[in-house]
């Protein structure tokens, strides 16, 4: 072999290895970011910082207000108050609505058609502040008045 030809061979070599080292490079980088937002949406999630207005409620059952056609369930965990309307019957989508109000202070409704659960809506009320709960499916609703929950 000529010295030309031994030149060319070992150009050939290092470029191939140069462009080897570049995808390297290329392949961590994208891995690096893959895993950064990965680390973020786990941190900072879907969810996060928005009212508690769609799913179940968290804590214990406190009181459930029965009606015709279905019930408002009642929770507490902590100083918040959640109600979540259930529907006796499942099937076809029917308008349901449920709302809470803490005593001096709006009430949060949520309302729409589902076949089974309607809420949870969610209100800080402590442990003393009055809750009055509405919830309806259909025709049947209820409405009970101040509770102290």
């Amino acid at each position: 072999m000529q010295a030309a030809e031994k030149r060319e061979i070992r150009e050939t070599r290092e470029a191939r290895a140069g462009r080897k080292a570049g995808r390297a490079r290329r392949h961590w980088a994208l891995g690096a970011a893959l895993l950064s937002a990965i680390v973020l949406m786990s941190l900072v999630g879907p969810g996060t910082g928005t009212a508690q207005a769609a799913g179940r409620c968290k804590g214990h059952k406190v009181d459930t207000l029965w009606f015709s056609t279905g019930s408002v369930k009642i929770y507490r965990s902590g100083n918040k108050l959640c109600a979540l309307t259930v529907a006796k019957r499942t099937g076809s989508k029917k308008p349901m609505m449920v709302s809470i109000q803490a005593r001096g202070h709006r009430p949060v409704t949520i309302s729409g058609k589902a076949k089974k659960y309607m809420g949870g809506v969610t209100v800080t009320a402590g442990r003393t502040r009055p809750v009055w709960v509405r919830g309806s499916v259909g025709a049947g609703k209820v409405s009970d008045g101040w509770l102290h929950v």
